[in-house]
């Protein structure tokens, strides 16, 4: 079980690097790696997933209600080629596929320092090659994404189940290889994660209801959730008002500079 020191660490962890292209599976997975601390459970994940949820729909709110008034009024079923609903469908179905069929493997055998290393180093060189191409002229444009460009992001997206890779990092990069401008990408991909941290937290929870017994009590789930969805909701609100004057080149040396150190740290042990 967690003492209270790891529980506001993890869930602190879990609201600063969800939304940021850093990748917030790696950065849970390193304590527990470079300090041996015992693994938080997955109702645990279940209550800081709930709490970043949170977070980005209270963030997105005005964008929810739009979408919800787009499907209850039947509009999203009459076109599909530019609604908004469709396009986050689209962009899900690829991740919710190779997350089922491929499920053992991410969680067992690509959740290790080698594995996490190699993905920061070589999407954050991606990321960095997808900012360093993207024009004047896509900075300024500011077409909405097609649905097929949609579900390319989504396959972009569904390599972000291997830790280290990021979701928000990718599908960014995605988005702007595409010849999407920085705002629209990442619009798109902080939408995007509503529906990936529902199923993730529906999976989680459906695992955790059948087998695990690593439990917590409930105040320290809730004080989890709340640390992790202000943190997260903070996190949003900064990295998009900032976002269009910094780029993504810092967050490219973060992970260059993370990953440098993982890969001195395997090799040193």
């Amino acid at each position: 079980m967690l003492d209270w020191t790891q529980t506001i660490l993890l869930a602190l962890i879990q609201g600063l690097s969800e939304f940021l292209p850093i990748s917030s599976s790696a950065h849970l997975v390193l304590p527990a790696q470079l300090l041996s601390w015992s693994d938080q459970g997955l109702l645990f994940d279940v209550f800081v997933h709930g709490g970043t949820l949170l977070a980005v729909m209270i963030y997105f709110r005005a964008d929810l209600i739009s979408l919800l008034g787009t499907l209850a009024s039947g509009a999203a079923f009459r076109s599909s080629g530019d609604n908004e609903l469709w396009l986050l469908a689209a962009a899900t179905i690829p991740t919710v596929l190779v997350g089922l069929l491929f499920n053992e493997i991410i969680s067992g055998s690509l959740r290790n320092l080698p594995v996490i290393a190699f993905t920061t180093l070589f999407f954050g060189i991606l990321m960095g090659l997808a900012a360093r191409m993207t024009s004047a002229e896509s900075h300024s444009n500011h077409r909405a994404i097609s649905l097929r460009d949609a579900f390319f992001i989504g396959l972009a997206q569904s390599m972000a189940l291997v830790p280290g890779v990021s979701r928000s990092g990718v599908t960014i990069t995605a988005a702007l290889m595409l010849g999407y401008n920085l705002a629209t990408s990442a619009r798109f991909s902080f939408l995007l994660s509503i529906p990936v941290i529902l199923m993730a937290m529906g999976f989680m929870a459906f695992t955790w209801s059948t087998g695990e017994t690593t439990t917590a009590p409930i105040s320290q789930l809730l004080i989890a959730m709340l640390v992790a969805g202000l943190s997260a909701y903070a996190t949003i609100a900064l990295f998009l008002g900032i976002l269009d004057r910094i780029g993504l080149m810092p967050f490219v040396w973060y992970r260059l500079i993370l990953g440098c150190g993982l890969v001195v740290v395997i090799i040193l042990s």
